[in-house]
């Protein structure tokens, strides 16, 4: 049966000039249809391109900024396509910071990324409607609402490396049974240090050992902190983590090394460096996590309502060839709890 029909009466056949008039007509149909579809495509709304600033306290090479953004291209994030990426580094100079932020939030970002205690309080001293995304390792009772609801624009993940500092006395008196007398340094620029501080000093006294604080806000009183630490005045040193320390962390193990000072801090690389021990989450996979973070806020979520990640695991790591250097003698059960051993 024909699907057509021309005309309302007579056999429904159709003449060949009928067919070539039919031809004609759907190739115009066709042509006209098909020169439209350019014209629909670029009348759909171009996908968001989001601008996302990032406050960086260390320099901008270092390893687990990479980890960031590589996890940031794995969301599906690409750099000139649909995110542009603001960055304002301290390289280090945390004293920069607080005019870095200010700078930053003038370029409307959609998002801050930033680090540590002081990056985290330049970012919400410079904004109170931009939303924050902070990789922090302290307590952020005086910054947040809550772990569970942080309410207003701050979110993000803590290392919680403070909580540990305890953890990483211990080990140094078991690496160590005669330890008595140790060395402290830590940033009071950073607002959780004291208080971490005197979190070790109850764990100090139930191990019976004696700590000295020493303090540094940069890298030259670090050399003034060494120095005055003297040769042969401690058994062991305890670096409390923050962004300083962390970006001094190779140098510093160095200067412990020199010093013949067994010394512990929250992240491998500082054992990777030449530090006898390190304990503590890892930087690289909290730098990672971060990215997941930024994409929520990025995508509309409230930050106030998303909690803050903390890490479930912990990762020792022990130089056992700083230790032959420094003469000690790692119990075989720390070597076997030990989640990398540096030979």
């Amino acid at each position: 049966m024909s699907l057509l029909r021309v005309g309302g009466s007579g056999s429904g056949k159709i003449s060949r000039y009928q067919r070539v008039g039919m031809l004609h007509m759907f190739a115009a149909a066709f042509g006209f249809v098909c020169c439209m579809m350019p014209v629909a495509a670029e009348a759909q709304p171009a996908s968001k391109t989001y601008r996302l600033g990032w406050l960086q306290t260390a320099p901008s090479s270092s390893p687990f900024y990479q980890d960031f953004l590589d996890a940031l291209h794995g969301l599906g994030y690409v750099e000139g396509r649909n995110i542009e990426i603001v960055v304002r580094s301290a390289q280090g100079q945390l004293d920069r910071l607080p005019a870095l932020a200010r700078e930053l939030v003038s370029e409307h970002p959609d998002a801050v990324f930033t680090g540590a205690d002081q990056g985290l309080r330049a970012a919400k001293d410079a904004t109170d409607n931009v939303p924050i995304v902070v990789v922090v390792c302290d307590p952020l009772d005086s910054l947040i609402a809550s772990i569970a609801r942080p309410g207003g624009k701050a979110t993000g993940l803590t290392c919680i490396s403070s909580e540990l500092a305890g953890k990483r006395l211990q080990l140094m008196k078991e690496l160590i049974p005669s330890l008595n007398n140790i060395a402290v340094l830590f940033n009071p620029g950073d607002h959780n240090k004291l208080s971490e501080y005197r979190q070790m000093q109850d764990a100090a006294q139930k191990l019976g050992v004696a700590l000295a604080a020493f303090e540094a806000r940069s890298a030259g009183e670090i050399d003034k902190a060494f120095a005055d630490m003297g040769d042969g005045r401690f058994q062991a040193l305890v670096i409390l983590t923050d962004a300083l320390m962390v970006i001094e962390e190779k140098r510093l193990a160095e200067l412990a090394l020199n010093k013949k000072l067994p010394a512990v801090f929250g992240f491998r690389e500082f054992a990777d460096a030449g530090g006898l021990v390190s304990y503590g989450a890892s930087l690289h996979d909290i730098y990672r996590h971060a990215a997941d973070y930024v994409d929520k806020i990025l995508r509309g979520a409230d930050p106030g309502s998303i909690p803050i990640e903390q890490p479930t695991r912990f990762e020792m790591v022990i130089n056992q060839k700083t230790a032959k250097a420094l003469g000690i003698a790692v119990p075989q059960s720390m070597l076997a709890l030990a989640d990398d051993v540096i030979e």
